[in-house]
């Protein structure tokens, strides 16, 4: 009996002692993104024998990006994985990778792009207060709409979602004279089905999980962006982590990150196809439409350039395209 109460107590001062990491992310569990981060979180509780322990927010339950946010900022978090708007507060020269239009359908091409500008977004998110574990490829980004629109100037005047305050967004829907309507992303699947909005956007794969395909109707299929992530940790969190186990949560951080990057270009192609079988109608423009994306491009980076993004990050992105 005594041995077993030693045992006890050695178990709760090992875990008093562990640092536990609270991390949010949108993804739903039981998606290969979550399997991927609950895996990390296993095997960093493995390899550093219980000092470092990983706790993940699945599927929004800690509120939306922006919230998730907030909480870092005020200590209720240590991390989060951020997309979109959210990474651009963080660094708003990543988003030069989700210009509309950059790379068209060539996904190699944008993960290139990615993995090259690394070692420069690194260093505004360190400036910025934070650690970046990886770079997610979440994806090529559809329209999806309940409303049929066969071109470009078709698509004037329909109700897109966006993040309130996305500056990237906002430049590419005024480009396309679209109707911008600023939501949380939980509140775009009913905003859907009571006609708030008429359109949104998401790679594939996020279009199921978030369940939107129960709305829409149509999938414009032509790509707009690449949209991509990171996980990110605060400073103030990472020296949480013991320094000694700094390289090994990285290490083990990477391998998850490539996984959850391999799963991505899978599932989004079958996630293309699994739409087609739920009767999602497939919209493809025409060559005129197609040609006028560099137009609308161009129109994005003159609103960007030097205020959002900068010119450095421009530079260094062209040379990619």
């Amino acid at each position: 009996m005594k041995k077993f109460v030693l045992a006890a107590l050695a178990c709760v001062t090992l875990t008093a002692n562990a640092a536990v990491i609270k991390i949010a992310a949108l993804a739903p569990e039981g998606t290969n993104w979550a399997k991927t981060m609950k895996d990390f979180s296993k095997e960093v509780k493995k390899a550093t024998d219980g000092k470092v322990k990983v706790k993940i927010y699945y599927g929004g339950v800690a509120g939306d990006e922006p919230d998730v946010l907030r909480k870092i900022r005020v200590g209720q978090l240590h991390g989060g994985v951020f997309t979109g708007k959210t990474l651009g507060d963080i660094a708003g020269d990543i988003r030069a990778i989700e210009l509309p239009f950059n790379f068209l359908h060539d996904e190699k091409k944008a993960m290139k792009a990615l993995k090259g500008m690394t070692p420069y977004f690194n260093k505004k998110i360190e400036a910025s207060g934070f650690v970046n574990l990886g770079f997610y490829g979440i994806g090529q980004v559809y329209v999806v709409s309940t409303k049929k629109v066969s071109s470009i100037p078709q698509m004037q005047g329909v109700k897109i979602w966006s993040w309130e305050g996305d500056r990237v967004v906002e430049a590419m829907i005024s480009s396309l004279k679209l109707v911008s309507v600023p939501l949380a992303l939980p509140d775009v699947l009913s905003s859907l089905s009571t006609n708030i909005i008429d359109a949104a956007y998401a790679p594939p794969l996020g279009i199921l999980a978030l369940q939107w395909q129960s709305q829409i109707k149509y999938l414009i299929n032509f790509p707009t962006a690449y949209s991509i992530g990171a996980l990110l940790i605060s400073k103030k969190g990472w020296k949480k982590i013991p320094a000694k186990h700094h390289a090994k949560v990285k290490e083990i951080a990477k391998k998850y990150v490539d996984q959850a990057n391999e799963y991505s270009v899978k599932d989004n192609a079958q996630g293309l196809e699994t739409l087609k079988s739920l009767g999602v109608e497939f919209i493809d423009f025409d060559d005129k439409d197609i040609a006028k994306a560099e137009e609308i491009r161009a129109k994005v980076l003159d609103k960007l350039k030097g205020k959002v993004i900068s010119e450095k990050a421009i530079k260094m992105l062209e040379s990619y395209r």
